[in-house]
């Protein structure tokens, strides 16, 4: 049974990130437990988490692109730019003809306008810090946010469902990219007003939402007991060379030695058994130089 490794998690609406974190915890009678990327306590779907040792390797795992399904309400804007929030501002929503065919001009262009690199204002409930303060504190406070944009990508977007008043699309798209304040410009763009109704993420990176568990699959000890598996996080490390380690190697890499490359790339997943054991880079001459070990439930750096 391994006893560290990634959790895909399908987190439900109306919690936050960190409550999955606390359900892991229990779920893995340990402490030692992170995520790879929160998601809106409104919002749905993927997290990605680490358990035990392998919460060593989040710097490594790649999370990016990040594939959202998003409701796109129209008709009004709110504080937060989504569901939970106060009506800030109300317009007229767009003819429901024109939701209904992605291919118009207003639509096409609109959408066009917000693909590619974007300066983007991101939400005044959002966790950007002003003077060292949480941006959604001071909006909950009742204080003016003035947020300065921020540099996003967007790679595609892609109609999924209309209805009067309503668009269903998928993003993908870089990290750190708000789908509530898409949804906020997209209304504006086409003369209206709008929030981002519900947001659920499908994908982020090489994880998929389809392999998540459910949050109440995780009882406590479920981890412990086997009941619930973790992943291996070889595919979640992108493009990384596989080093597969000898028993001559495994000694090396128990003392910090460093090691002979046999297998190209900058970066490595030095392995055991099949199992990742540790994170090296490449050194000249053809070495490994380890950066992170991970060996039984204990890692060292």
């Amino acid at each position: 049974m391994i006893s560290s490794g990634l959790l895909y998690v399908d987190k439900p609406a109306g919690i936050t990130s960190h409550d999955v974190v606390s359900v892991v915890r229990r779920a893995a009678r340990s402490k030692r437990v992170g995520h790879a990327g929160t998601l809106d306590p409104f919002a749905t779907g993927l997290l990605v988490l680490a358990v035990n040792s392998a919460t060593r390797l989040l710097p490594y795992v790649m999370g990016e692109p990040k594939v959202y399904d998003a409701v796109i309400r129209f008709g009004h804007e709110t504080d937060t730019d989504d569901a939970t929030g106060e009506v800030t501002r109300k317009a007229i929503s767009p003819d429901a003809e024109l939701l209904a065919n992605p291919g118009d001009a207003p639509l096409r262009e609109a959408i066009t306008a917000l693909t590619g690199r974007l300066a983007q204002v991101p939400p005044a409930f959002s966790a950007k810090h002003i003077n060292g303060e949480r941006a959604y504190a001071l909006a909950r406070r009742g204080e003016r946010v003035e947020l300065a944009p921020v540099d996003v990508h967007v790679t595609s977007w892609e109609w999924l469902a209309s209805t009067a008043g309503s668009l269903t699309v998928r993003v993908t798209c870089g990290g750190g990219t708000y789908i509530r304040a898409l949804a906020r410009d997209l209304g504006r763009a086409l003369g209206s007003a709008a929030h981002c109704e519900s947001l659920r993420r499908v994908a982020s990176g090489a994880a998929r939402v389809d392999d998540a568990e459910p949050l109440d699959r995780l009882e406590p000890g479920s981890i412990v007991d086997g009941r619930v598996l973790l992943r291996s996080p070889l595919s979640a490390l992108g493009a990384v060379a596989h080093e597969s380690l000898d028993e001559a190697g495994l000694a090396a890499l128990r003392v910090g030695r460093r090691m002979a490359a046999t297998v190209p790339g900058a970066r490595g997943a030095l392995l055991w058994q099949g199992t990742v054991v540790a994170i090296a880079e490449r050194a000249a001459g053809d070495w490994w130089q380890p950066r992170v070990v991970m060996l039984g439930d204990e890692a060292t750096a």
